[in-house]
C-alpha cells in the first residue's frame, strides 16, 4: 500500500515458532484493504471501533505476539512493527490501537516473572483481549493504597489509547507507602472502573482514547506485573528496553501515515482528477512542481524509513542479547530510537499537509478524506513531541549522557 517497503529484516520464520513474517504482512495488507474501503466514512463517524477490533481480532492480528506455544501466533517485534505500519497507512487511528495493543500486551514480558507473564499470554490469546492503557508518568499519578483486602486502585488517567474498547488495562500506579512505581493489569469491567470517551480529539479519533477513573479497584498479586523505577538498581539494561520498543512503535505509526497518503495522492493524481487549470496541456502528472514535490516527499520518507529500519535492528538486537544487554548497549539503542521518532515525525506532519497542496482545492472536500492523514498525524505528534528527543541525541553525541528512561504515552 505504501511507496516504501515495510520494515527489513531477515527473511527467517519467528523464533516463537509462529508462521513467519510473510504470513503476517499479508494478514496486515489484507487487513489494511479492508480498512481503507472505508477508512474516511469511518473516521467522519467517530465511533467507538468496536467493528475495527473485531476485525483485528478476526484476522488473528491481536495475539501475534502471544508465543506459539501458549496459543498464539509466535511473531516477533520485526513482525509487530511492519503490521503496524501497514495498518497505519490505511488507518492511522487502527495503526495507533493495535500498537497500543502491542505494547501494553507484551508489558507482562518485560515486567513480570516469567509464569505469572505466560498465565497472562495464555489466557489473552484464549480469549482474544484487546489491550489498551499507558504507562507514561502522569501527575496526579494513580495510588495504589493497603487495606484490609489488600490493595486497591483510586485515581483518573487522564488519556489512553484503546480504553473505550479495551478487555485489559495495563497502567501505572505508585505505591502509597513508598512511592515506588508499578505497572498494574486491570479489568475494566470490575466495579468502580469507570472509562470516558473525553478526550475528542480532532484526529486518532478512532484510536479509542480516553480517561479511565479507578474508584476502590481492588488489585491481586496477580495483577502487578513489576516495578516501573528508574533506578538503575532495579531497572536492568534488559527492561528498559520497553522504552525504545514502545517508542518505535510511533515511528512505524508515523511512517505509515507519510507512507498512506502519499500512496492516496499519487493513484488521485494517476486518474486525472488535477486542480490544475484545463489550459496546462501536461497535466499534473508531468508538471513539474508536482513531480518534484513527490520527488522530496519520497526522500523525506524513504530516509526517515532506512533510519527506522537501523533502529528495528538494533531493538531487534537488544532483545536477542537479554540479560547480557549492558547499559551503554541500551544507551546506543535508545538514541537510535530517538532519531528515527524525529526523522519519522517531520517526514509524517510534512508529507501529510504538503500532500494537501498536490491535491489542491479538491482536497478540502470531506468526501475524499485527505484531511485525515494530517489530522491524525498531527494529533500523534502533539502527544508525542520529538523536540526532547533531539535534545538526548545531542546530549549523547556531545556529552555521551544515557538517555533518560521515557515511556510513550
Amino acid at each position: 500500500m505504501g511507496v516504501a517497503p515495510a520494515p527489513s529484516g531477515p527473511a527467517v520464520e519467528s523464533d516463537e515458532c509462529g508462521p513467519g513474517r510473510a504470513h503476517w504482512l499479508r494478514v496486515a495488507r489484507e487487513t489494511a484493504d479492508d480498512l481503507a474501503t472505508d477508512a474516511a466514512a469511518r473516521e467522519q463517524a467517530g465511533k467507538p471501533p468496536f467493528d475495527e477490533v473485531s476485525r483485528l481480532r478476526e484476522s488473528g492480528l491481536l495475539t501475534l505476539l502471544v508465543p506459539a506455544q501458549l496459543g498464539g501466533g509466535g511473531g516477533d517485534w520485526a513482525e509487530a512493527y511492519a503490521v503496524v505500519r501497514e495498518i497505519a497507512a490505511a488507518d492511522g487511528a487502527i495503526g495507533q490501537l493495535l500498537g497500543c495493543h502491542f505494547f501494553m500486551s507484551w508489558s507482562a514480558r518485560f515486567f513480570a516473572d516469567p509464569a505469572l507473564a505466560s498465565r497472562l499470554q495464555r489466557r489473552s490469546a484464549a480469549e482474544q483481549w484487546c489491550w489498551g492503557g499507558g504507562l507514561a508518568r502522569q501527575e496526579p499519578a494513580l495510588m495504589l493504597t493497603e487495606d484490609t483486602r489488600g490493595y486497591v486502585l483510586n485515581g483518573r488517567q487522564s488519556y489512553a489509547a484503546g480504553v473505550l474498547v479495551a478487555d485489559r488495562l495495563a497502567v501505572r500506579a505508585v505505591r502509597a507507602d513508598t512511592g515506588e512505581p508499578l505497572v498494574l493489569v486491570v479489568d475494566p469491567a470490575l466495579a468502580g472502573v469507570a472509562v470516558d470517551g473525553d478526550a475528542d480529539p480532532f484526529g486518532q479519533r478512532l484510536a479509542a482514547g480516553g480517561s479511565a477513573e479507578f474508584d476502590a479497584v481492588p488489585v491481586t498479586a496477580d495483577d502487578v506485573l513489576g516495578s516501573l523505577s528508574a533506578d538503575e538498581e532495579v531497572l536492568s539494561p534488559r527492561t528498559a528496553l520497553v522504552s525504545p520498543v514502545g517508542r518505535l512503535l510511533s515511528v512505524q505509526l508515523r511512517l505509515g501515515m507519510a507512507e498512506g497518503v502519499l500512496a492516496e495522492a499519487r493513484e488521485y493524481s494517476r486518474t486525472g482528477h488535477s486542480h490544475w487549470p484545463p489550459d496546462r496541456p501536461a497535466g499534473a502528472p508531468q508538471d513539474p512542481q508536482v513531480l518534484t514535490a513527490y520527488g522530496e516527499l519520497t526522500v523525506l520518507t524513504r530516509s526517515a524509513s532506512a533510519l527506522a529500519d537501523q533502529a528495528c535492528q538494533a531493538v531487534r538486537g537488544g532483545l536477542a542479547d537479554g540479560e547480557d544487554l549492558t547499559y551503554e548497549e541500551y544507551a546506543e539503542i535508545s538514541v537510535l530510537v530517538a532519531m528515527a521518532e524525529a526523522a519519522a515525525s517531520r517526514a509524517a506532519q510534512e508529507t501529510t499537509a504538503r500532500a494537501l497542496d498536490i491535491v489542491g482545492a479538491r482536497s478540502a472536500s470531506a468526501r475524499l478524506g485527505f484531511d485525515r492523514f494530517w489530522r491524525n498525524a498531527r494529533t500523534h505528534t502533539l502527544y508525542e513531541p520529538v523536540g526532547h528527543r533531539l535534545r538526548d541525541v545531542g546530549d549523547y553525541y556531545l556529552n555521551g549522557a544515557h538517555p533518560p528512561f521515557v515511556l510513550p504515552v
